[in-house]
């Protein structure tokens, strides 16, 4: 009876240590809103500052997705 009892009970599975904002879903969902920002910024015909600026958002929107792709799930 003990060993059906052993069998039946799944391994804990260990939980991150990682903080619920900081995990791999959320960050990607960040990541992707940067990226659209400088797609935005790209494409407005209003203000050159903004367009100025577009490459390197997104470019920093691509680094960060890169990045935060190996997070914890």
């Amino acid at each position: 009876m003990a060993y059906s009892e052993s069998a039946s009970s799944a391994p804990a599975k260990p939980s991150s240590q990682w903080p619920r904002w900081l995990r791999r879903n959320t960050m990607e969902l960040v990541a992707c809103g940067v990226i659209g920002i400088g797609l935005f910024m790209l494409l407005q015909p209003f203000a050159l500052f903004l367009y100025t600026w577009s490459f390197l958002t997104m470019l920093g929107g691509t680094v960060m997705f890169m990045v935060v792709s190996k997070f914890p799930e």
